[in-house]
C-alpha cells in the first residue's frame, strides 16, 4: 500500500505581493464573499499563494533526480525542488543541494552522488549508504494503470447485477445538471468514457459529467476564481453510477484499494456529490502538472505529498483552495477528488447516462446538459504495461 505522507510544518520566504496579487485579491474577495477555507478566510490562504509567487518550473535536468529514494517507507529521502533549489527531505528536515561536479552534490552534513543504469536515475549514495530509487507512476505523465484482478467483461456482468446497499432517508430529489451549466470555460476530459484510464477499459458510453445542482453552481464559482490565474477546471469525473463503483473495487487489488471506494458503502460520486479534476492553463488549454497523475495509486496523490516541484504544489494547493472555498473538501488520498459538503442529502444512484436520459432526470439540453456531439471527446494515449 502507498505510504501515507504526513504535512510537513516549513517557512516559506515570504515575498512582497505585486500590483496583480493586490488586484486579484480584491476580485477574489468580491468572489468569495466572507467564506472560510478551514478555520482560516479565504483570502488569506490565496495570500498565502499570491505572496510566495507564482513558481517558476524547476531546470528540467532536475526532474530524472526528483523522486523518492530508500528501501523502507521509515527511511525514506525525497529529493524535490523548493525555493529555486534542489533540495533533499528526510526524516522531516530539509537540506538544500549544491552541485560539485556531475551527479555529484554537497549536503551541509555530507555528500550525495548519483547513481545510473540505462541512462535512468537508479539510486543515490548519502553517507555511504544506497538508497534506491523508486517507482512511483509514470515517468513521461502518461495514466497510471493497473492489471484487474478479473476480466473486465466479468466485473461488469456481475456489478450490473448486482444492487446497491439500501440507505434510510429522507433524502433531496436527485438534480443532476452537466458540470459546464454554470461555467462554460469548464472543459471535460472524461477518461472512463476511453481506454485511457487505470483499469484499460471504457466504462461510459459517452463523455459527460453531471453533479447535484448546488455542487454544479459552487463549481462554476471556483472556475470563476480561479480566471484571474488564468486557469480553468479539467473535469476528468463526476457522477458516476454505483455499478462502476463496484467495479473498481472488485478490479482492483487490495494493497490500492485506499483509492477506490466500497461498495458496500458506496461513494459520493455515486451521488453526483464528488467529482474530480484539475487545473488547465486558459492561454494555451494544456493541463496543469501536479505532484501525480490523475487516477495516480501512489503516495504522490496524497494532498499533502512534500515532493515534486514548488511549481506542481502551488498548483495543486491552488486548486484545492480554490474548491475548499466553495464548499467542497478534498480527500485526503486524492489531491483530484473533492466531495461537496452536502453529500449525505442525496441517495446512492447507479442508473447510466442513457437510463438518466431516459427517465427525465433533468440530463437533457433545457436542464443546461452539453449535447455528446458537443462534448469534446479525450485523445486515447498509448495504453501502458
Amino acid at each position: 500500500m502507498a505510504h501515507r505522507i504526513e504535512p510537513q510544518r516549513t517557512q516559506r520566504t515570504q515575498r512582497t505581493p505585486t500590483t496583480t496579487g493586490v488586484v486579484l485579491l480584491c476580485v477574489l474577495r468580491v468572489l468569495c464573499g466572507s467564506s472560510s477555507l478551514g478555520a482560516q478566510p479565504v483570502d488569506t490562504a490565496f495570500r498565502q499563494l499570491l505572496t510566495s509567487g507564482k513558481p517558476a518550473p524547476a531546470p528540467p535536468a532536475w526532474r530524472a533526480l526528483i523522486g523518492e529514494y530508500g528501501a523502507t517507507d521509515s527511511d525514506t529521502l525525497f529529493v524535490l525542488e523548493r525555493d529555486g533549489r534542489l533540495t533533499t527531505l528526510r526524516h522531516g528536515t530539509y537540506a538544500a543541494l549544491t552541485e560539485v561536479a556531475p551527479d555529484t552534490f554537497l549536503l551541509a552534513d555530507g555528500r550525495l552522488t548519483v547513481e545510473r543504469a540505462g541512462g535512468k536515475v537508479a539510486a543515490v549514495s548519502v553517507g555511504g549508504a544506497r538508497l534506491p530509487k523508486r517507482a512511483l507512476g509514470t515517468e513521461d505523465g502518461s495514466q497510471f494503470t493497473i492489471t484487474p484482478l478479473r476480466p473486465v467483461a466479468e466485473l461488469r456482468r456481475e456489478a450490473l447485477a448486482a444492487t446497491p446497499p439500501h440507505e434510510q432517508g429522507p433524502f433531496r430529489p436527485s438534480d443532476l445538471v452537466a458540470v459546464t451549466t454554470f461555467d462554460t470555460t469548464v472543459h471535460l476530459d472524461v477518461r472512463y468514457a476511453t481506454r485511457n484510464n487505470f483499469m484499460r477499459t471504457p466504462f461510459y458510453s459517452s463523455a459527460r459529467a453531471f453533479l447535484q445542482r448546488p455542487a454544479a453552481e459552487a463549481l462554476g464559482r471556483a472556475s470563476a476564481m480561479l480566471r484571474p490565474f488564468g486557469y480553468g477546471l479539467l473535469v476528468h469525473d463526476a457522477y458516476r453510477p454505483w455499478y462502476v463503483t463496484k467495479m473498481f473495487w472488485e478490479g482492483t487489488p487490495v494493497p490500492q484499494r485506499v483509492f477506490v471506494a466500497d461498495p458496500a458503502q458506496g461513494s459520493r460520486h455515486n451521488r453526483g456529490e464528488a467529482v474530480d479534476l484539475t487545473l488547465y492553463d486558459l492561454r494555451t488549454g494544456k493541463p496543469a502538472e501536479m505532484t501525480g497523475g490523475y487516477d495516480e495509486m501512489t503516495a504522490r496523490s496524497y494532498p499533502v505529498y512534500p515532493g515534486g516541484t514548488s511549481l506542481q504544489r502551488w498548483q495543486r494547493d491552488l486548486l484545492r483552495v480554490a474548491m475548499e472555498s466553495v464548499g467542497f473538501t478534498v480527500y485526503d488520498a486524492e489531491w483530484w477528488h473533492f466531495d461537496f459538503k452536502d453529500w449525505r442529502s442525496y441517495p446512492i444512484g447507479t442508473q447510466t447516462f442513457e437510463q438518466l436520459d431516459t427517465r427525465d432526470s433533468g440530463l437533457g439540453t433545457r436542464r443546461g446538459a452539453v449535447p455528446e456531439s458537443r462534448v469534446p471527446r479525450p485523445e486515447s494515449r498509448p495504453l501502458q504495461p
